[in-house]
């Protein structure tokens, strides 16, 4: 897999050329409904063997032999590197897929214990229809990559029957699905949502259910609520005994609580929750999950973060959402929504206090369109990335990338000359985020929130790592 960024003149078939690969791929990895029109600076997955690979900071020749699967000696053989200590950021290294001709004898499974890769993924890698019938001579590509495993989740809050082909779509990718969100009340009860839909069609795509409760809505940010029922113990054994009815009929394998804004006098109020949430859902046979603001220390302070206990959490919760986004908040100026330097921060911190095999990423995939001059009040407009791209193309903008944040961005003027600042995301800054899965050694990425369409995003999660199902 390789990324492309497009160039000033350059056509889909030029690129295609280069790379010495099929069009059609490539205009389905990345979701292309006009082939002809590309924007400048828009950055295009090549599904392909080969990869071109451009040295960044702090990279070693170990380092990328291990990220791509093969040693170090090979990425020697095939690049005039006068010293294997030294290498520069802007470098290019290339890494040239590994081929087999197949010979009389052979067996698919003895090709691939050979090469110590999967029968699996030796076929799909080589689109074999009948792994019984390989004929001599057949020259077969050797996969590269030990992907990782990791796990899935994935928010939806389009509910109803609006959920079922999202989740059709997407649930392939999936380990959780969590349709967002039950609604606490003053009384321990709940507001009831239409999960019915996406949890069918969950169980039909192998995806398990995770039920999310929070305290919060769009209007209202539940700190007052939140403290109510947290610091009332018959109201906390009603609440989590009212969810586990909601689970048991619903079918929900586990627990997701997101209670934000709560306040920071209520610290200790919500980890005694949380302790309780985990007894009460172990002694069921669910687990439980909790989601956290970005905290970069200890001692952060905000109504988002002081309450959020990181040490508590991983202690408590089977595992813990990190939710790395929100920089680019849709009330606040525009900037990148998910900077990758400031979720370093933050996984700096947590790693430190939450065992990694518990912490999962979270990874916004939706884009955010300001007006300028940015107002105090004023609200950018939330789409998907495909709508980011198409954008761009309608108003002529060249899309720039921010390397500091590895974030996309760029600015248009509309119909009515009104000045706008768009951030979103494309398969440059979700390939940074897959890194620092891999760097920082985490056991999952959450998605906020499924619906928005980014096909780039999925073609490289499944190229760096399994997903767990």
């Amino acid at each position: 897999m390789f990324i492309h960024v497009v160039k000033a003149g350059e056509s889909l078939w030029q690129i295609a050329n280069n790379y010495h690969a099929p069009m059609a791929p490539i205009i389905l990895a990345n979701g292309l409904t006009d082939p002809n029109v590309l924007v400048v600076g828009e950055a295009l997955v090549i599904p392909m063997g080969e990869v071109v690979y451009i040295v960044k900071p702090g990279d070693t020749l170990w380092k990328i032999a291990q990220n791509y699967g093969v040693s170090v000696q090979y990425i020697l053989q095939n690049n005039s590197i006068a010293n294997p200590n030294i290498i520069s950021p802007g470098q290019t290294i290339y890494i040239p897929v590994m081929r087999y001709s197949v010979m009389a004898g052979d067996t698919l499974w003895k090709i691939a214990r050979r090469y110590g890769v999967s029968l699996q993924n030796l076929i799909q890698t080589n689109n074999i229809v009948d792994p019984n019938n390989i004929s001599p001579g057949i020259v077969l590509v050797i996969p590269r990559k030990t992907r990782p495993k990791i796990s899935v989740n994935g928010y939806i809050y389009k509910l109803g029957q609006g959920a079922v082909p999202i989740v059709r779509k997407d649930g392939g990718h999936l380990t959780y699905l969590s349709p967002f969100a039950y609604l606490i009340k003053e009384d321990a009860s709940l507001e009831p949502i239409s999960d019915g839909p996406a949890l069918q069609t969950a169980e039909e795509e192998g995806v398990i259910p995770m039920m999310a409760v929070t305290n919060f809505t769009a209007t209202s940010k539940g700190e007052n609520l939140a403290s109510i029922v947290l610091n009332n113990p018959t109201l906390v054994e009603q609440l989590l005994t009212n969810i586990i009815s909601i689970m048991q009929q619903k079918g929900y394998q586990g627990l997701n609580i997101d209670f934000e804004n709560v306040l920071p006098r209520d610290r200790e109020a919500y980890n005694s929750f949380l302790e309780r949430a985990a007894i009460r859902m172990h002694a069921n046979g669910y687990f439980l999950s909790t989601s956290v603001a970005p905290k970069t220390g200890p001692e952060q302070v905000g109504l988002l973060y002081e309450a959020h206990d990181y040490p508590a959490h991983g202690r408590i919760a089977d595992f813990v959402i990190l939710m790395t986004y929100e920089w680019g908040y849709r009330k606040g100026p525009p900037q990148a929504i998910s900077p990758i330097n400031q979720i370093r921060k933050v996984l700096d911190y947590a790693v430190s206090v939450i065992p990694r095999d518990k912490i999962y990423l979270g990874f916004q995939i939706y884009a955010r369109d300001w007006t300028l001059p940015h107002k105090e009040g004023d609200e950018a407009e939330t789409f998907s990335p495909q709508e980011a791209v198409a954008r761009a193309a309608q108003y002529g903008a060249d899309i720039q990338y921010d390397y500091t944040a590895e974030s996309p961005f760029y600015r248009y003027t509309d119909a009515q000359g009104k000045a706008h600042e768009v951030w979103f995301e494309d398969a440059r800054s979700a390939q940074a985020k897959f890194d620092a899965v891999k760097d920082y050694n985490l056991t999952g990425i959450s998605y906020w929130a499924l619906g928005y369409p980014f096909p780039q995003n999925w073609v490289l999660l499944e190229d760096n790592f399994m997903v767990k199902r």
